[in-house]
């Protein structure tokens, strides 16, 4: 388990009813799919907010999908007063929630997000598309919701990007269909350092540039236009 970033592994609250914690690393959060409010003087807004589909390499070809899920909200009242965070699929009967106590945050131009990079499906199954309900409720009991759609492909457009590393010629091959590819790297307790955009495919350890701790490497493909990405194993690299 990554020492990076803590993540929430929040499964479908209709099926299970509770939460399910899990940790992976993904840093970059990519907005889009943005949907805004009106107003109000005494319930929270949603300003804004973004969903982003990261597929993760699993064990023998089995892929994972998780949605990070992130509003801007705004509380006449203070950051404080919100309580919790709910994002609904009613086509598929699903919900995912979220708490104050639950859900992650970073600060972007003096602004706020809450949310979650970790919405799964309790059996890694696909996660559903189409039309999605974000509701927000503060302390007392005072909410709002927006209803938006994220329409990300069934199957993905692209192959499962791939780091190849040959160790004895310390040279790498980076196989990559997507318009975007980024290096995530690791320390050697696994504590995120940085990312670093590729701009060679293929070459010498010393030609990526990488962080002098830096002893692992995962590979982020992402097409920002259709907020997909593919995200893959560990690779030691020193």
């Amino acid at each position: 388990m990554h020492k990076a970033l803590d993540f929430f592994g929040i499964i479908p609250y209709t099926q299970t009813m509770g939460y399910f914690k899990r940790g992976f690393t993904l840093l970059l959060i990519i907005t889009s799919v943005f949907f805004s409010v009106g107003c109000s003087q005494s319930a929270p807004e949603i300003m804004h907010g973004s969903i982003f589909l990261t597929v993760y390499e699993g064990e023998e070809g089995q892929n994972e999908e998780r949605y990070s899920f992130f509003v801007l909200p705004r509380d006449d009242d203070g950051f404080g007063d919100l309580a919790e965070l709910d994002l609904y699929n009613d086509n598929a009967g699903l919900s995912w929630k979220m708490t104050d106590a639950d859900w992650v945050s970073y600060t972007d131009n003096g602004d706020t997000w809450i949310g979650t990079r970790a919405i799964a499906m309790s059996d890694n199954a696909s996660l559903p598309r189409g039309l999605f309900r974000a509701v927000i409720i503060d302390k007392g009991g005072e909410r709002s919701e927006k209803t938006f759609s994220f329409d990300a492909p069934a199957v993905l457009p692209y192959a499962f990007p791939k780091f190849n590393w040959m160790p004895d010629t310390r040279t790498y091959k980076i196989e990559s269909q997507y318009p975007e590819n980024i290096l995530l790297c690791y320390d050697e307790g696994g504590n995120f350092l940085s990312e670093l955009p590729v701009l060679i495919m293929e070459g010498n350890l010393n030609s990526l540039g990488l962080p002098p701790k830096a002893q692992a490497v995962e590979l982020w493909a992402r097409d920002s236009e259709q907020s997909i990405s593919a995200l893959s194993k560990m690779v030691r690299v020193r």
